[in-house]
């Protein structure tokens, strides 16, 4: 594997839609050696249209708690696997997910366990890409992982235009002049500031978060 230490931003719904597979995939990775840790989106519950009739930070209130609604299934799922893990938090639940901690949680991926980060940066006006390019860089990963519903970065959405092009490599710089709407922006700029690559794939495809790692699916943004 050419990573050791991961962060792997999820789609809320496919966390939803599949954790039993996810929870599997990630063990397959555990068993190798890679250190985990996850942020989930929370997409499945508050998206789009909704969001537009609420004001903007109340909806990214309800974003927020719905990361932690797919943490907890996660970790349920991961435990079932015979995984360990623990559940970090901005906005912590008592008795289930705890306050975020740097160094609590760079200790447990120390220890093999999967660390599970819900509730994004914490502040409205944020994605949970931007959470995981942070969480990344704090608990020193080697990668960002965005799992999403296609194959990496298209020049143009692969729905509407079936033979769009799909990019194998982008340099940060790129990604950001073409405005490519798989991933925000802010996390994209933060990850160039520090240098942490990106690499975009399918995460609905079985099989496809160690595809991520070892071959060249998806789109890697360097």
């Amino acid at each position: 594997m050419r990573y050791k230490r991961i962060i792997l931003k999820a789609s809320g719904e496919l966390v939803w839609q599949e954790p039993q597979r996810i929870a599997e995939e990630i063990k397959e990775l555990t068993e190798e050696g890679i250190r985990c840790a996850i942020v989930t989106g929370g997409g499945n519950i508050i998206r789009g249209v909704k969001a537009q009739l609420l004001p903007r930070e109340t909806a990214d209130q309800i974003g927020m708690i719905a990361t932690s609604i797919n943490v907890i299934l996660l970790e349920a799922f991961l435990r079932k696997v015979g995984l360990k893990s623990s559940m970090y938090s901005p906005i912590p639940i008592g008795g289930i997910i705890k306050s975020y901690s740097p160094q609590e949680a760079l200790s447990d991926l120390e220890e093999g366990k999967v660390v599970l980060l819900a509730g994004g940066t914490g502040n409205p006006y944020f994605s949970t890409d931007t959470a995981a390019a942070i969480r990344g860089l704090e608990l020193q990963c080697e990668v960002l992982l965005k799992g999403t519903k296609v194959n990496g970065v298209y020049e143009a959405d692969p729905k509407e235009f079936p033979q769009a092009k799909r990019f194998e490599r982008l340099s940060y710089e790129e990604f950001l002049k073409g405005h490519f709407k798989v991933m925000d922006e802010t996390a994209v700029f933060l990850c160039k500031e520090f240098r942490l690559p990106i690499i975009v794939f399918n995460l609905s495809e079985p099989g496809g978060l160690k595809k991520a790692l070892t071959s060249n699916i998806g789109t890697f943004i360097s």
